[in-house]
């Protein structure tokens, strides 16, 4: 079975990201690899409610989501954001197929918290024969977080937990969290691979900080027994390796020691 990567394209950078990005996606597919890109659309969300005068606010980093947010979320992350990556991919010479978790019941949810956060869903179930189905006919499925529920209700979904899940239940050998910076920098070098352990001895110290910490840390929450590593990497100014390949920091649980 061909390697599955799953590739979380975050909100701040994808009106940034490189054609080098788009090509090495389209490569990946064409050396064999099965891509699947789940994007947010926070900056741009943003920018709507402002022009509608829709006020909107966070609690524990999740946008309050009441249902005038929720439809203008809606409307942009599948609408202009969605449609703005199919495109790039279509450029870069692949096919790719624009998706929200509500079509087809792709990411099935139940809230997080309504009372508090209004319309905010976790997701419970990913339709991963619609997926497979779409990726055996060489499509490249472009997923908006709007998750649906058992009743039909819609819901706001973070980005990386929708990315998370996606690659949890299609098994997927790699979760690619695509960043403005080349990975995770030490003495102002791309480290090649961290562990779990190195993470949190690199927060202690300083080497990582910021906004790398909740990143790291929600990749570290993703690693399971199939999928065993996950990338940080720069969708600006991406490396491409003949292969399709990319490089950045790779995140494992811990290092396998070589037999002797």
């Amino acid at each position: 079975m061909r390697e599955i990567v799953v590739i979380k394209c975050g909100g701040s950078t994808i009106s940034e990201l490189s054609n080098e990005f788009f090509q090495s996606v389209v490569n990946m597919q064409q050396a064999g690899k099965r891509p699947i890109i789940v994007h947010g659309g926070g900056p741009a969300i943003n920018e709507m409610l402002q022009k509608l005068d829709i006020k909107s606010e966070f609690v524990d980093g999740l946008r309050k989501t009441t249902s005038e947010v929720l439809e203008t979320a809606e409307m942009v992350l599948c609408g202009k954001v969605n449609k703005q990556v199919v495109t790039s991919i279509q450029r870069a010479g692949g096919l790719a197929v624009g998706l929200s978790g509500c079509d087809g019941k792709l990411i099935e949810v139940r809230a997080v918290n309504e009372g508090m956060l209004g319309f905010v869903g976790e997701p419970i179930m990913i339709n991963t024969t619609l997926l497979n189905s779409l990726m055996d006919q060489q499509l490249i499925p472009v997923i908006a977080p709007i998750g649906i529920n058992e009743s039909g209700t819609h819901y706001n979904v973070n980005a990386d937990s929708a990315a998370g899940a996606v690659a949890k239940e299609l098994e997927a050998e790699q979760l690619v969290f695509v960043t403005d910076v080349d990975g995770i920098l030490k003495d102002g070098k791309c480290l090649d691979q961290v562990t779990a352990t190195e993470i949190e001895n690199y927060i202690s110290d300083g080497t990582i900080y910021g906004g790398m910490i909740p990143k790291v840390r929600a990749a570290l929450s993703t690693l399971t027994d199939t999928l065993q590593s996950v990338m940080i990497m720069n969708g600006k100014a991406t490396t491409v390796g003949k292969d399709g390949s990319v490089k950045g920091t790779v995140i494992v649980k811990s290092k396998v020691k070589a037999h002797v």
